[in-house]
């Protein structure tokens, strides 16, 4: 093969491998920005018309978790089978993950107030301060149990154990997020759709656990989310009084959306 055909076939494999490792990320303009790469550049090497300069394909090495060798071996043969549950291809056609991105403008970054009906005690409501957060185009959820709860468990109650997370996608309706502590064996799913208000800064919907039944507990409850903004004063009133509360104790609001007299269909 002479050195033109060559370069050619490079050029050839290399964009074929980037499509590959571009398709486990939400979109090619994500990568580029993670990259900080110019979208035509990108492009260029997307469709087999050049490849990067050494520094550029070592930024690309990296970021890709792969070595040189993409630029003339197949990707089959340089890494293993893909671990995104999400995007397998067994499943990718029904999980339709780059429709499930979640925008700033439907679902803001920052701190929320979350209120609902406990789970173990359903004469009693929990308040939460939880922050939702991008990171890799992905939309993410954290924050602290309340040690009332964990007590409750007989559970140790450090900061690692309390601290809860999870990650959010868009469906039709609303958001879903599943939600569970460090090490776990149950998880809490949440949906949760936009209420029409002044602000657009209050979503409601339900939470439901992964337990056995039980006479005694509940297994799914309305839920609320509200968005603070950039109150710092409503961050620290509520994170100060997160935890167990009687139904008098949540916002006028969020007792409206609960509905607690309605039975929940």
């Amino acid at each position: 093969m002479d050195k033109t055909m060559k370069s050619v076939a490079i050029r050839a494999q290399f964009g074929k491998n980037l499509r590959l490792l571009c398709a486990d990320h939400p979109s090619v303009s994500e990568v580029c920005r993670q990259l900080n790469i110019n979208r035509a550049q990108f492009n260029r090497y997307l469709n087999g018309e050049s490849y990067p300069r050494p520094d550029m394909l070592s930024r690309i090495c990296n970021f890709f978790n792969t070595d040189t060798r993409i630029l003339t071996d197949p990707m089959s043969s340089i890494t293993a089978p893909s671990s995104d549950l999400m995007s397998h291809p067994e499943i990718s056609a029904f999980t339709a993950v780059e429709q499930t991105l979640v925008s700033e403008d439907e679902l803001p970054s920052g701190f929320y107030k979350l209120s609902r009906q406990s789970f173990m005690f359903p004469e009693r409501y929990i308040t939460a301060l939880l922050m939702i957060y991008r990171k890799d185009g992905w939309t993410f959820l954290k924050g602290s149990e309340a040690l009332q709860s964990l007590r409750a468990q007989s559970l140790p109650m450090s900061p690692e154990v309390r601290q809860f997370k999870g990650y959010v996608q868009k469906i039709e309706g609303g958001f879903t997020a599943m939600v569970s502590r460090r090490n776990a064996l149950t998880f809490t799913f949440n949906f949760i759709s936009p209420v029409a208000s002044f602000d657009r800064n209050f979503w409601q919907g339900y939470s439901t656990r992964t337990v056995n039944e039980s006479i005694n507990s509940n297994r799914v409850t309305r839920i609320v989310y509200e968005h603070l903004g950039p109150s710092t004063k409503q961050i620290l009133q509520t994170a100060r009084g997160a935890g167990f509360c009687e139904f008098d104790d949540l916002p006028i609001y969020h007792q409206r959306l609960l509905r607690v007299d309605e039975p929940f269909a």
